[in-house]
């Protein structure tokens, strides 16, 4: 069938897109070490290499993949999770929609796909096991509670005392001791509540969060003197940390970034500017002095 120039370039796009997701997901099926998981990206390859020969049928033309496109999705699925890097992926692809109702009129199969790429693949990806997933609670705990409770002791402490070092010294004192804590708390919820995860690998990812929170957080303060520059590295470093896990967490569960990082950065700095005032009060009613 011979296709009018726009249609076809549009319909060439297409191809080339699921052609390239063909190759990402037959890749990840190779690489993944979990059954249930390579069954799935398999069962999805198949699907996209079944859209890729539909539009070929009025193209006549091989189509090569996206390289760059490849690699990065390949990649982010393999450090960030093969959920992430699907729903990613399929979130830059919702544009699209509309432009599927518009060549249907000229090609039928139009309309089949677009019901593969809205359903039944939407239902493969939620039928993916990651463990990066199913404690997914444990993370958002632990970063939550060390930017909050972490960021307002650092400004209280930075009020208070007025220098780097000291302030540095205490505060990986105070957080390694806090996501100490944090990861037991964890660890007797999890078993108290008889979830099906791992108490301890609940803790584990806990207590992890929390470490890594308290040293993007404290870093500041141990490496440079001016004490007010520290602190506004470490709101830079807060806010860093906020925008990139909330993004990770509103493409996973699919819910609104904007309204989940307004949400978190306003308790953040919330706490963070009255401990400042905290930190300044206790200064001048102690009359401390470093």
């Amino acid at each position: 069938m011979e296709l009018e120039k726009k249609l076809k370039m549009i319909v060439l796009g297409f191809q080339k897109n699921e052609i390239t997701e063909h190759n990402i997901y037959k890749r990840l099926s190779e690489i993944l070490k979990n059954a249930h998981n390579k069954d799935v990206l398999a069962k999805i390859s198949k699907d996209e290499l079944r859209h890729y020969t539909t539009w070929k049928k009025y193209t006549n033309v091989e189509v090569k993949p996206n390289r760059f496109k490849y690699w990065f999705y390949l990649i982010v699925s393999l450090v960030f999770g093969v959920t992430f890097g699907m729903k990613l992926m399929e979130g830059g692809e919702k544009g699209a929609q509309k432009t599927y109702d518009y060549i249907s009129r000229d090609i039928p199969e139009a309309s089949i796909i677009k019901k593969d790429e809205e359903e039944h693949e939407s239902e493969l990806v939620a039928m993916i096991d990651e463990e990066k997933l199913r404690y997914i609670g444990s993370v958002v705990l632990g970063l939550s509670d060390a930017l909050v409770e972490f960021t307002g002791t650092l400004a209280g402490l930075t009020f208070a005392l007025q220098n780097a070092r000291i302030i540095g010294v205490a505060g990986l004192i105070t957080g390694i001791a806090a996501s100490l804590s944090m990861g037991a708390s964890e660890y007797l919820s999890t078993k108290t509540e008889g979830e099906a995860r791992d108490p301890r690998k609940a803790a584990f990812y806990t207590t992890l969060t929390y470490v890594f929170a308290v040293a993007v957080l404290v870093a500041p303060y141990l490496l440079l003197h001016n004490y007010l520059v520290c602190l506004e590295l470490t709101l830079l470093g807060a806010i860093i940390l906020i925008f990139v896990f909330t993004f990770y967490y509103a493409v996973v569960k699919e819910i609104s970034f904007k309204v989940r990082f307004l949400e978190m950065f306003g308790i953040c700095m919330g706490v963070a500017a009255v401990s400042f005032a905290i930190g300044l009060l206790i200064r001048m009613l102690l009359g401390i002095q470093v």
